[in-house]
Parts: C-alpha cells; sequence; structure tokens
C-alpha cells in the first residue's frame, strides 16, 4: 500500500434524542438524512465541499474531543436558525486574521458543539 495521508471519511453525531437531532440537523443544514435503518440514521454527503476533503487540525484544549465544522453561505442566518431550532450560540460569527473566512461555533439541543465555517 502506497503511503499517503489517510483522508476523514465518516462523521458520527450521538445523542439521547436522535430523532430530535435528525430533525434539527435536517433543518439547519439541509442536509438529506436517510431513516430507513432504526439504529443509524446516514446523512449524504454534501456537495460544494473542499477538494479532495477536509483539512485537520490539532489544538491545545482542556479536554479531549473531536470538533466538527460544517460550511455555510451565511453564517449569521445560519447561527440566528441554530437558535430557532433549539441550539445555542456558543461563538458569534468573527473573521480569522490573516485568512479568508470567518467562523462560529453553535452547540445542537443537546449540547454537541458544532463549528461552522464561510469561505
Amino acid at each position: 500500500m502506497a503511503d499517503w495521508a489517510r483522508p476523514v471519511v465518516v462523521f458520527e453525531i450521538r445523542g439521547r434524542e436522535s430523532k430530535r437531532l435528525q430533525d434539527f440537523y435536517r433543518e439547519l443544514f439541509n442536509w438529506n438524512i436517510d431513516t430507513t435503518n432504526p439504529a443509524v440514521a446516514q446523512i449524504e454527503a454534501g456537495i460544494g465541499g473542499p477538494e479532495p476533503g477536509p483539512v485537520g487540525i490539532i489544538v491545545q484544549g482542556d479536554a479531549p474531543g473531536v470538533a466538527l465544522y460544517v460550511q455555510g453561505a451565511d453564517l449569521r442566518s445560519t447561527v440566528d436558525k441554530a437558535k430557532a431550532l433549539g441550539g445555542s450560540i456558543l461563538l458569534e460569527p468573527f473573521a480569522v486574521p490573516g485568512r479568508e473566512l470567518t467562523i462560529a461555533r453553535i452547540a445542537d439541543p443537546e449540547g454537541t458543539q458544532v463549528g461552522l465555517v464561510q469561505q
């Protein structure tokens, strides 16, 4: 096998009330979620993402964890919509100094943090 960087291929969102989370993410990000299998609701891949795949970062933190960042066209409206759907705003949208992107952070109704990126 060749030596090359391996891509992230799947993400998983866990929660106590998966149906509520399915509704939240479907409405917030316009995700198509297949609920045919009652144990695992599968989220279809999005369009317009970075090619050949997402970039990763490793940062210092107070606790271990993995963060999910979702790209959006208008972070202000996404943050407002998240709040209306029962989520909370953890970090208001702001431009990253020296980069051509804006980020924000929300939490879903169960408290899972999700980063938002506008490029």
